[in-house]
C-alpha cells in the first residue's frame, strides 16, 4: 500500500496558480473612460459566462458577445478596444505553487481542474504550462463546470486515481465545499504556506 495521503492532486488554476491584477480590468476600464466594472459587468454576466465556461459557445464567441454588450455603451470602437486590450492580458504564474506541484507530481499525479473556456490551452502554452500537469480538465471541453461532480470525477478519472484518495484545491469555498461533498479532500486556497503544509506529507 502507498504511504501517500493521496493518489492525485486535483489542483484550481486561477487564484491558485495563475494569478490577476486585482485592478486590471478596471484599469483598462478607465483607459478607455468607462464607469469602474463596466468590462467584468459585461463579460462576467453570468448566463453569458457559464455558456462560455461548459462549452456552449466558444471563447472567441464569447469575447465577440461581451464586445456586442460594451458596443451599446460605448460605441463599437471603443468596445473593441476594450476587449482586445482585456484579451491580450494572460496574468502572471505564481512561481512558488508551481514549484510546489511539480515536486509533488514525482510523487503522484497532478491534474490541473479549471473552470475554463476554450482558450485554456493556448494560455497554458503561453504562460509555458503546456507540460505542467499530468492531465488538464477544462470544463469547457467536458460541458459540465464546477461545482458539479462530474469536473471531480472526469478529474480522477483522468489519472486513474480513487476520487476519495484526491487532493482539491480552489480558492472558491462552494467549489470546494461541492468537492468534499464528492468524497475529496478539499482545500480552501488562501496563501502559498498554507498549500506548502497540506502538501507536506507528499514532498517529504
Amino acid at each position: 500500500m502507498s504511504d501517500s495521503p493521496f493518489d492525485a492532486v486535483l489542483c484550481d488554476f486561477d487564484g491558485v496558480l495563475r494569478l490577476w491584477d486585482p485592478d486590471g480590468m478596471t484599469a483598462l476600464d478607465h483607459e478607455l473612460g468607462l464607469s469602474a466594472g463596466a468590462l467584468a459587468s459585461a463579460a462576467f454576466r453570468p448566463g453569458l459566462l457559464d455558456a462560455a465556461v461548459t462549452g456552449q459557445i466558444s471563447d472567441a464567441q464569447w469575447r465577440e458577445r461581451v464586445t456586442d454588450d460594451l458596443t451599446a455603451t460605448c460605441g463599437s470602437a471603443r468596445a473593441q478596444a476594450l476587449v482586445h486590450a482585456w484579451s491580450a492580458l494572460t496574468g502572471r504564474v505564481d512561481t512558488d505553487v508551481l514549484e510546489l506541484l511539480a515536486a509533488v507530481r514525482r510523487r503522484v499525479p497532478v491534474v490541473l481542474v479549471s473552470n475554463a473556456t476554450t482558450r485554456l490551452e493556448d494560455d497554458l502554452a503561453a504562460l509555458g504550462l503546456a507540460d505542467a500537469f499530468d492531465a488538464v480538465i477544462n470544463t469547457a471541453r467536458i460541458g459540465v463546470a464546477k461545482p458539479d461532480r462530474r469536473v471531480f470525477e472526469a478529474a480522477a478519472r483522468s489519472v486513474a486515481a480513487d476520487l476519495h484518495r484526491c487532493l482539491f484545491i480552489d480558492d472558491t469555498p462552494a467549489h470546494v465545499t461541492a468537492a468534499r461533498e464528492t468524497g475529496l479532500t478539499g482545500l480552501h486556497y488562501q496563501h502559498v504556506d498554507q498549500l506548502r503544509s497540506t502538501l507536506a506529507p507528499l514532498l517529504a
